[in-house]
């Protein structure tokens, strides 16, 4: 078995947490992975949160059905995702890939046509929809890199989007958020899941090859 299945093995979507605090290095990578995160035209249009005041994740947990990993965590990280894309955020895109690479940017033309041709073209509810699962995207690369980590990550979308939106100012940003992510270390002791043996569909049921 690859370190990496017994890892996806050891990871749980912790119910409790006993609040001990991620070390920096670790955040570090975890955040890093998130960052690396493949996206639709490698956009990333979504803005990630990473919450440490124990206030905030209280404040929080009030939206989330008081919901206990919320404010047990060590640390809260929130994607909230654009709720509008804009001929703005095409340009900076355009700029970021000049710079980064150390090409003009015209010569980026037609790729900035086609990109604009297919997303400001279409409805803003339906870029919002599609900004929404490019943020689920980096979710995922989130809690892989934790499991590699041993920091336990818990996805969670039991609460109030609006509250938590109220909460961080979101919507004056443009944002919106789409999935919480919280990490930490299991409470062993008062998580009676935590040993439970995982369950999962077989593949004979999941999988279709044709």
């Amino acid at each position: 078995m690859s370190n990496l299945i017994e890892t996806l093995n050891w990871r749980y979507a912790t119910k409790r947490m006993n609040g001990e605090k991620v070390p920096v290095e670790k955040l570090a990578v975890i955040l890093e992975a998130i960052q690396l995160s493949p996206s639709s035209a490698g956009m990333q249009p979504y803005t990630v949160f990473v919450i440490e005041d124990q206030e905030i994740k209280e404040q929080i947990q009030k939206v989330a059905f008081m919901q206990p990993q919320v404010a047990e965590a060590s640390h809260l990280i929130v994607f909230a995702s654009w709720t509008r894309i804009t001929a703005e955020h095409l340009d900076q895109y355009i700029n970021l890939i000049a710079e980064t690479r150390g090409i003009p940017a015209e010569s980026l033309d037609g790729f900035k046509t086609s990109i604009t041709n297919g997303i400001l073209s279409r409805p803003e509810e339906i870029n919002a929809e599609w900004a929404a699962r490019q943020a689920y995207i980096a979710l995922g690369h989130g809690l892989v890199a934790a499991a590699s980590e041993q920091i336990d990550a818990t996805p969670m979308e039991g609460f109030d989007a609006n509250g938590l939106d109220e909460i961080l100012g979101l919507n004056e940003k443009g944002l919106h958020s789409v999935v919480i992510m919280t990490l930490g270390y299991r409470d062993t002791e008062n998580d009676i899941l935590a040993s439970a043996k995982k369950v999962r569909r077989s593949q004979e049921e999941l999988f279709v090859t044709i």
